[in-house]
């Protein structure tokens, strides 16, 4: 039975006058208890659609033509009144951005009972337990101390998983998931799918999933519809559209997602000394006079000249503060790091500042990393000013040689990063990073933010910048798809140890650990999944 129709839905920004149009006459159906999944790019209006559904359109944002009904009622010229009782209520929506979506004067646990209080589910008594139970539910540890906690207080996964708990504190028959797993590690990921799974069993819901994670639509969908340029291209049984594509678009998404694309072979390394030797390093932050958290404990890797070591595990392995001090912006409390030779545990002074010369880099995000302020050609000037290299002309030669090798048109350079797609910003990111041609990137998660086929692109520039310029890579992710496309080597973190360390071929292919077992079941699309 039908819970959701969208008929020849478009959407339009701007003035009436000169409409911008996002989503040019969208239909698509969502039965009881069925998984549908829309994957596309960015731009290609799925969230626009998904906001249009549930009455969230931002700004001037409007349905122009078009009907949404929900279980016989239209939604589309729905009171807002109205609306505001079956958001929450009966339909749940998961928002993409965990780190707005939440207010931040307000405590987590107070945000979820808040909820259930509006819709009459709790008093002011019962709330707190039912908030404990959704927050458990949701995958957050130490549901106690997590309620008592701010939004800031938590990690980007765990700000995610509050607002899973939230969507489906009212048992909704509908929820709306815009990217609701992105943020988070493979195996909480699993956990919170699983988790939607089992209440659709139960209670006979309906998800409409916004992804543009092709494994995990693999995985989990009844149904895939494809959108391009605010149009559904191709729809049909998740089976069927993954192993038996009819659009030339959908072919090239299938292709470059790296959860269901094979691995490629990677040259062999040539015999040399370690650009990067962490050995036996441990950190501890004092949280008080009576506690301490122990990050890191007793951690030891090489990152290969040329090649590229990846540190992989789950929020709070770790693995960022590992990085951080083998780059010398963070000290340990014991150990040593060991960069082209020379001990550089305790470096300070012009000594450091020369060392950020031959290393640098990249952020997960590339829309928070760029200053919007600036235009292109001095974001990537700015370490070759720093470091007061080259004339004016020199410098500008060089900006317009490092757009080139990141495949950027020098049409960009007068550009502001809010006139650039995610991917173009990325690039920008690398582009900077390379100014001081350094020896060792490091790069924090720097795909994660990106669509399948913009993350591929990323992938492969990378790769061959590698071979091109000799460079090493030290690579943080907590996407073990992505860290096999890219990896020589693989060092595998729990609780701010390595419990696996070897060759990708031997973790991936042959992985001892059990944990390690854990991480790679967890991705998805490995396996198709059939309902």
């Amino acid at each position: 039975m039908t819970l959701l129709e969208v008929r020849d839905l478009q959407v339009a920004y701007g003035s009436a006058r000169e409409p911008m149009v996002a989503v040019g006459g969208v239909d698509l159906t969502v039965a009881r208890g069925e998984v549908v999944a829309v994957v596309g790019e960015s731009g290609s209006g799925k969230s626009t659609t998904a906001q249009a559904i549930i009455g969230l359109l931002a700004g001037t944002g409007r349905v122009t033509a078009g009907s949404v009904t929900f279980d016989g009622t239209r939604l589309d010229d729905l009171p807002e009144r109205a609306f505001e009782r079956l958001r929450g209520a009966r339909i749940g929506f998961v928002p993409q951005d965990p780190t707005t979506s939440l207010n931040p004067v307000i405590r987590v646990g107070d945000q979820v009972a808040e909820v259930l209080r509006i819709h009459g589910l709790a008093d002011r008594r019962t709330a707190r337990i039912e908030t404990l139970r959704i927050l458990e539910e949701a995958g957050l540890d130490d549901p106690e101390l997590r309620a008592r906690q701010y939004p800031q207080e938590l990690s980007g996964g765990q700000r995610q998983r509050v607002l899973i708990g939230i969507a489906l504190a009212c048992r909704p028959d509908l929820v709306i998931a815009d990217e609701p797993t992105s943020a988070l590690d493979v195996t909480v990921q699993r956990r919170i799918l699983d988790h939607l799974d089992a209440r659709i069993a139960d209670t006979g819901a309906a998800v409409l999933l916004i992804t543009h994670d092709l494994g995990v639509a693999a995985d989990r969908a009844d149904r895939i519809v494809v959108m391009k340029g605010g149009r559904v291209v191709e729809t049909g049984p998740a089976a069927q559209v993954l192993t038996d594509p009819q659009h030339e678009y959908t072919r090239s998404l299938i292709a470059a997602a790296p959860s269901l694309a094979e691995a490629p072979a990677r040259p062999a390394l040539r015999e040399a000394a370690p650009i990067l030797t962490v050995s036996n390093v441990s950190k501890t932050f004092r949280i008080d006079r009576k506690s301490a958290l122990h990050a890191v404990r007793d951690v030891s890797f090489e990152v290969p000249r040329g090649g590229t070591l990846s540190l992989v595990g789950e929020s709070g392995s770790g693995k960022s503060t590992v990085s951080r001090i083998a780059i010398r912006l963070e000290t340990p409390t014991a150990g040593h790091v060991r960069f082209d030779g020379d001990d550089i545990t305790g470096l300070h002074g012009n000594a450091l500042r020369a060392l950020r010369r031959r290393v640098q880099i990249v952020h997960q995000n590339p829309y928070a990393s760029l200053d919007p302020k600036l235009r292109i050609r001095d974001i990537v000037a700015e370490p070759l000013d720093a470091f007061g290299i080259g004339t004016r002309t020199e410098r500008a030669e060089h900006v317009a040689r490092l757009l080139d090798q990141v495949a950027l048109p020098t049409a960009h350079l007068d550009r502001k990063p809010a006139e650039l797609s995610g991917g173009q910003r990325q690039r920008v990111a690398i582009a900077r990073a390379l100014a001081l041609q350094p020896d060792l990137l490091v790069l924090d998660e720097p795909v994660s933010a990106l669509d399948v086929s913009v993350q591929a692109q990323v992938l492969e520039l990378l790769t061959s910048l590698q071979t091109e310029l000799g460079l090493s890579y030290l690579f943080i992710s907590h996407d073990l798809a992505v860290v096999r496309q890219i990896s020589d080597t693989v060092a595998v973190m729990r609780a701010g140890r390595v419990v696996e360390y070897g060759s990708t071929a031997e973790i991936f292919d042959n992985p001892r650990h059990e944990y390690t077992q854990t991480l790679l079941k967890a991705i998805p699309g490995k396996v198709h999944h059939v309902r």
